[in-house]
């Protein structure tokens, strides 16, 4: 991106009344940021939801000014900016309609062609928390993922801590501008982190770590993962909140369960309960559930199945079905194979105890 497009992109941000929606909406009808300043007001008027309210302060010189000023912050401190438009923008994100036109990041940060996870949970981690931190980065260590959370105490730094400790990229999603690190306490991992990942940001650098700067912060760790696990939370918190992102998002949200009385178990068991989260004890329900472990199969195939060895003709014709057709509903496969619905779970189940096929979320299911 060039510099006169990413002042460019830097005034919309700065501009009160353009958000990222309106900011997109804008750049789709012109064709890049700096096309959006040479239009004529009245032909930006004719865009459907952009009215003479979003547009003032479009010509403003005082925003202008704002967006240079962190443009030479951003070249002085050597700051990577990722447009939503660029291949090196975060592949999930760029579905999300409201995720951020422009971020800055800083560090060693790869997410091409990753598997990324979202980790988040409460400030006053346990020490049951901080062993399960430890469990699942040992365990999910040998499929390499990027594993993102934001920085803070408790679940956060345990989860990044744990990381480097693996060798895994970790990426920290700040609420502030990277001119800072917040909490201070945490300056001491900086160094590790930017050789391990990096830190990530939709926040310029006057931006102060203010509490409604990690509420929308969430939607940015929730928005740029695969999935998000969350490992402690009371009954309320940011945690969360980032779960109901993720949902909203239709991402896969996990939860780790909890004892009833333990007071940072609430939110999760809450979470499982309301099935807005699946129950996750360990790494390993992850990777099932996301179908990894199938991916790293196909990659690296090694023994090639005997397939229809044992198996009837009702349990070869569902089989065939789902090789041909990919995921499939249990009332589609039922229907598509001309068999009642008792007949076909019973089948479906008898083909996933001998390994052919496998449980999806949302009750579909997929031929191995």
């Amino acid at each position: 991106m060039t510099e006169p497009e990413i002042i460019a992109a830097l005034r919309l941000q700065a501009i009160p009344n353009i958000g990222d929606i309106t900011a997109k909406k804008l750049i789709s009808h012109c064709g890049s940021p700096t096309a959006i300043f040479k239009d004529k007001p009245q032909h930006l008027l004719k865009i459907e939801g952009i009215g003479r309210f979003t547009l003032k302060g479009l010509h403003d010189a005082m925003y202008l000014d704002e967006a240079e000023c962190e443009y030479r912050f951003i070249s002085d401190e050597n700051i990577q900016t990722s447009y939503f438009m660029e291949e090196d923008y975060p592949t999930y994100l760029k579905h999300c309609v409201d995720g951020p036109i422009l971020i800055f990041k800083r560090g060693n940060i790869n997410l091409r062609e990753k598997r990324i996870i979202s980790i988040v949970g409460t400030r006053n981690i346990t020490s049951h928390g901080t062993a399960f931190c430890e469990a699942f980065v040992e365990e999910i260590a040998p499929l390499d993922p990027i594993l993102v959370s934001g920085f803070a105490y408790g679940v956060d730094i345990a989860i990044q801590k744990a990381a480097m400790k693996k060798g895994l990229q970790t990426v920290a999603c700040l609420a502030h501008g990277l001119n800072q690190i917040y909490p201070k306490a945490h300056k001491k991992y900086v160094a590790q982190m930017e050789r391990n990942g990096g830190f990530i940001t939709e926040f310029w650098s006057s931006s102060n770590p203010d509490r409604e700067n990690f509420l929308k912060r969430n939607r940015i760790i929730a928005g740029m993962s695969e999935a998000t696990l969350v490992v402690e939370s009371a009954e309320k918190g940011g945690s969360l909140v980032t779960a109901d992102l993720a949902n909203g998002y239709n991402r896969e949200v996990f939860a780790v369960p909890g004892r009833s009385t333990d007071k940072f178990s609430r939110g999760c068991n809450d979470l499982i309960k309301r099935q807005k989260a699946h129950l996750l004890t360990s790494a390993a329900d992850l990777i099932y559930l996301l179908g990894w472990e199938l991916e790293e199969k196909r990659e690296n195939p090694q023994v090639q199945k005997q397939l229809f060895i044992d198996l009837d003709t009702t349990e070869r014709s569902v089989h065939s079905y789902l090789q041909l057709n990919g995921k499939q509903l249990l009332d589609t496969v039922a229907l598509e194979c001309n068999l009642p619905i008792h007949t076909t779970s019973s089948t479906l189940l008898n083909l996933e105890m001998k390994g052919l096929i496998r449980p999806m979320p949302g009750k579909l299911f997929e031929a191995t």
